[in-house]
């Protein structure tokens, strides 16, 4: 079955360059390969989203700037629309510049986020909220980029019974009134909200937002997780690295994915459509999703993963 999600945040244009070293001051360097394509926390996990049977939505500015063009096209050949929040925006989206070093797959990454062009609540499209009011939304994905919309959307989402999702890759101001709607946390290693300097401190801080489902990525580190009050760990697949960025943003795709579906297949007679998130539900989709990610880190670039079967 098809699912569809709404992915709140930040949209860029990523050019990557997989090098043998990262450049040091003064130094010039051939790349070994490079690609460019759309990216992004909320676009990446869009994208996976789509890739794995689903319609998803980008709701982020990419404004009229001739670079656009570059962006819509990768993610339209993805299958994904976008809603955009600024479409008469002058300057350019964000554009990062990103190094991955080729023995280990790890990435530097030089970026501009949305911190110039913040989206106001009203200036959410009317169609947005439409399917949202018309209950056309299963999910909805906020990576906090565009925080007065994410947390707009967050409280309509909630009013209506959908599913909502917090990426937190690191705390920016505000998140707060995003966190205090979300049905589900799955954050970075490097997620620490104000007061925290270690994991289980984050969680707890995330349980007081009263989100019954947490989640601490830590790259090949085993997965942090707390499921109504249950304080466990969930092994990742082992892999050779080829290349880590947006493994982060896939991976919250998938779990999207992969939480819906589990939904899905336990509906009863007594839901509309499908049964509410269950621990069981929560780390199954945690599995999978973790499957998905460490697949696309054998692969160069944040496309070339959707060529190949696991």
């Amino acid at each position: 079955m098809s699912f569809r999600g709404l992915f709140v945040g930040l949209t860029t244009l990523d050019c990557i360059y997989q090098v043998e070293s990262i450049p040091q001051s003064n130094q010039k360097v051939v790349a070994i390969a490079s690609t460019m394509a759309a990216g992004g926390p909320a676009t990446n996990a869009a994208v996976a989203f789509q890739h794995l049977g689903n319609q998803a939505t980008i709701l982020s500015v990419v404004g009229q700037h001739p670079v656009h063009h570059l962006v819509t096209n990768d993610v339209h050949q993805q299958g994904v629309a976008i809603a955009d929040l600024v479409p008469t925006h002058p300057d350019p989206p964000p554009v990062s510049s990103i190094f991955v070093t080729q023995k280990t797959g790890d990435r530097a990454v030089v970026s501009m986020n949305a911190t110039k062009c913040q989206a106001k609540a009203e200036q959410i499209p009317p169609n947005i909220l439409q399917v949202l009011n018309h209950h056309h939304i299963d999910i909805v994905l906020i990576d906090g980029h565009q925080m007065a919309v994410g947390a707009a959307i967050a409280a309509i989402a909630k009013q209506h019974g959908i599913l909502v999702v917090v990426d937190g890759g690191s705390w920016k101001s505000g998140f707060e009134s995003v966190l205090k709607y979300a049905d589900v946390a799955i954050c970075s290693a490097n997620f620490f909200p104000p007061g925290c300097t270690h994991h289980e401190q984050v969680i707890t801080a995330l349980a007081n937002f009263s989100i019954p489902y947490i989640a601490i990525t830590r790259g090949d580190r085993p997965i942090l997780y707390c499921a109504d009050g249950e304080h466990e760990t969930l092994p990742v697949p082992p892999v050779q690295a080829v290349d880590t960025l947006g493994a982060g943003d896939i991976f919250h795709g998938a779990w999207c994915h992969y939480a819906l579906s589990a939904m899905q297949r336990n509906a009863s007679r007594e839901y509309e459509g499908r049964s509410p998130l269950t621990v069981r539900h929560f780390v199954t989709a945690l599995e999978q999703a973790a499957a998905i990610a460490t697949h696309s880190c054998q692969f160069f670039g944040t496309r070339q993963w959707m060529q190949f079967r696991m």
